[in-house]
């Protein structure tokens, strides 16, 4: 059997990992373990599969794989360029093989190489705050330019955000879906996941058609995680699935990362719990490189974070009126009404004062009518 036919019946072995299939090849007699060793598992009966430690479902479909299937699947990845990266592979990322339920099998599209590189995940809430999808963006940038592969999950929010800070600089990004790579979710990121695989690369473990269900999101994690030499949460409530993928990176031996926020806004809270156990607080790039420990050539980045002192002084000169606006907004979204009662201004005042201090990028609108600071 060819190379091509064993991995396509690897990537069908459903919760198949690497130590698992290391194990099964190498008690079945085949040493040192090959994917050639494979070919002595399949047709096996699932009893004796299971006997060498497989799973149920992967013994199932070891016992009798679907040649039609295996044929569309062969067809799919010729058309649509996916690469096929498996355990025994050198271009399987050295640091996802030496974790735990590791897949035996990737699926991916871009450049192969990306996986291999060094990574830093950038995770966070689907619904962020202004400040915290720029923050996201602007780390991204920072970063990529310094020469790490940003990691996220393709999601809206802090997800999309840190992919385009990383394409924006010029650097790679990697997408861990939670689904085939025919099955992009969600289905309005088919652009950005199209300039991912051109700039970086797409992977997933799930064979093409598998849906987007909830239950493939932590499994989808733990390969973030994986891949990467830490986990920034930019933003995430306490119940946030950003937190499984830090606390995956934590068990992982891993760094993680989290960006403080207000005590008001509940989507710091995750942030929160995060330092409370451990996590690095992170207020700048900087503090990343500390931890990280890794020599990059950095490069001189506009887009490097600052710091609150540092953004206060590069601001334009404010009237009085738009001050003490400002000072009442703080960094907490607030409604007109809520303004109004502050400062004591009108409400036409306000109105007025919010759309020159938009239009000058100082606040920026959020959800529910309100406003935030920039």
């Amino acid at each position: 059997m060819d190379a091509r036919s064993l991995q396509l019946i690897l990537g069908r072995a459903r919760d198949l990992s690497v130590q698992q299939l290391h194990t099964a090849i190498a008690r079945s007699g085949s040493a040192p373990p090959s994917l050639a060793g494979l070919e002595a598992l399949i047709g096996e009966r699932p009893a004796v599969l299971q006997s060498l430690g497989l799973g149920a479902a992967a013994s199932r479909w070891l016992h009798a794989p679907d040649p039609a299937l295996l044929d569309t699947d062969r067809a799919w990845v010729a058309r649509e360029r996916v690469e096929l990266v498996d355990a025994f592979s050198a271009a399987y990322p050295p640091l996802l093989a030496q974790t735990d339920s590791a897949p035996a099998l990737l699926y991916v599209q871009g450049e192969v190489a990306s996986l291999c590189a060094a990574q830093l995940a950038i995770v966070g809430t689907r619904h962020p705050t202004a400040p915290a999808r720029q923050s996201a963006t602007r780390f991204a940038q920072s970063l990529a330019r310094s020469g790490l592969t940003i990691t996220s999950g393709l999601a809206l929010g802090i997800d999309a955000a840190s992919h385009e800070g990383a394409l924006a600089a010029g650097g790679r990004t990697v997408a861990v879906l939670g689904a085939g790579l025919d099955q992009i979710y969600p289905s309005q990121h088919r652009a950005l996941a199209a300039r991912i695989a051109a700039q970086g690369a797409l992977v997933s473990e799930f064979p093409r058609g598998t849906a987007p269900l909830r239950a493939n999101f932590p499994r989808r994690n733990r390969i973030i995680s994986g891949l990467c030499l830490g986990t920034l949460v930019v933003e995430a409530a306490r119940h946030s699935g950003s937190l499984i993928t830090a606390r995956l990176s934590a068990e992982q031996g891993r760094d993680v990362f989290a960006m403080p926020g207000s005590i008001h806004n509940p989507l710091t809270r995750g942030c929160h719990a995060l330092i409370r156990s451990g996590a690095k607080l992170v207020e700048n790039v900087q503090d990343i490189w500390d931890e990280i420990g890794i020599c990059f050539a950095k490069q001189n980045d506009s887009s490097e974070p600052v710091s609150l002192g540092e953004a206060a002084a590069r601001a334009p000169t404010l009237d009085k009126d738009s001050k003490i606006l400002l000072d009442a907004l703080g960094y907490e979204p607030a409604s007109v009404d809520e303004l109004v009662d502050r400062t004591g201004l009108s409400s036409q005042t306000v109105a007025a004062l919010l759309l020159i201090l938009e239009l000058d990028g100082a606040v920026g609108t959020h959800s529910g009518g309100r406003y935030i600071r920039l």
